[in-house]
């Protein structure tokens, strides 16, 4: 193994960080759009008040590590992601400035805007990132000296549309979950069926995205016959189908476990079919971006593993002494 190969890894531990963490944050916001009760909407809210910041800090992280080492997937990919990450940046902060803004005045308008402000931003948020990842796995338009050659409007194909509403599926019904841990009573209740009505639409979305792949994406399926593939798809499918099992259980933390488990394997089982590909070219798989053709020089991939053996002990030790701390259900 070698050090391109653990920068991969890593990235793949901090998307999977960041996928697992903030997605019940987005999946959170989203619901609230959906809430009349301004009591209730403010416990969504202050149920993900102390860990939302933090969970943030695993998307900057993963971005950082891709621009140190692998800059030039990052300047190909963003130059034709850039309006579409302008989006995602205002959507996600709207949802950060509605967080604490809301709670400056009690004018029913200054609480009704920023409440909206901080669902919308949520919702655009999952959706968008869906969309880019559905890109990213249909292959980008990648030209000679790993130039972009495709358009903000290519990007709103129908297989990335259907991947930005499977994602969304999917924070809902894994923010549903953490609501239903974190909370009590008829919410808690109300949320854990949220979360099976969520989980019978995320798996329908899913089948549906699978068998597209096939056609859109048969590059996914190169190592189809490993047995590592087989093995790792079986975890993803065994994952899935404790969901809905622990949710009718009422084990809401082995719910959310699951809903987790989930997410970390989808992101693995793609992470596995890449390797060592980080973006396929649909124009000429001669011109992908891989670990390799992508990289900074040694010295800097070196620079950046040392700074990541460094930091992300830190992120991993403070991310558990937050929830710790605020363990428990929110009142």
């Amino acid at each position: 193994m070698d050090i391109n190969t653990i920068l991969f890894a890593l990235l793949g531990v901090l998307m999977t960080g960041y996928a697992v963490l903030d997605g019940f944050d987005l999946g959170v916001g989203t619901l609230s759009l959906f809430i009349r009760s301004e009591e209730e909407r403010r416990l969504y809210i202050t149920s993900i008040g102390p860990v939302w910041d933090g969970n943030q800090v695993w998307l900057l992280t993963t971005g950082n590590v891709l621009f140190c080492a692998f800059p030039l997937a990052f300047t190909t990919v963003f130059s034709g992601f850039y309006l579409a990450l302008i989006l995602l940046l205002v959507a996600l902060g709207a949802r950060a400035v509605a967080t604490e803004y809301r709670f400056e005045y009690t004018s029913s308008r200054w609480v009704w805007f920023w409440d909206r402000a901080f669902g919308v931003g949520s919702l655009f948020s999952a959706v968008i990132l869906g969309v880019a990842l559905g890109n990213v796995l249909r292959g980008l338009p990648i030209g000679p000296g790993f130039v972009w050659k495709g358009s903000f409007l290519g990007l709103l194909n129908p297989y990335a549309i259907w991947i930005g509403l499977l994602s969304c599926a999917l924070f809902v019904m894994h923010g549903a979950l953490y609501l239903g841990m974190k909370t009590e009573g008829e919410v808690s209740h109300r949320n854990s069926r949220i979360a099976l009505r969520a989980y019978v639409v995320f798996l329908s979305l899913y089948c549906v995205a699978a068998a597209a792949t096939v056609h859109t994406s048969p590059f996914l399926f190169r190592k189809a016959d490993s047995p590592a593939f087989w093995g790792l798809t079986a975890l993803l499918v065994t994952a899935l189908a404790a969901v809905p099992i622990m949710i009718r259980a009422r084990r809401r933390g082995a719910a959310f476990i699951a809903s987790s488990a989930t997410i970390a394997l989808m992101i693995v089982v793609t992470a596995w079919a890449t390797y060592p590909m980080l973006v396929q070219s649909n124009l000429d798989p001669e011109l992908s971006l891989t670990i390799y053709n992508a990289a900074s020089a040694p010295g800097t991939l070196a620079a950046v593993l040392v700074i990541a053996c460094i930091g992300m002990p830190i992120m991993l030790g403070y991310t558990f002494a937050v929830y710790w701390i605020f363990r428990g259900p929110t009142r």
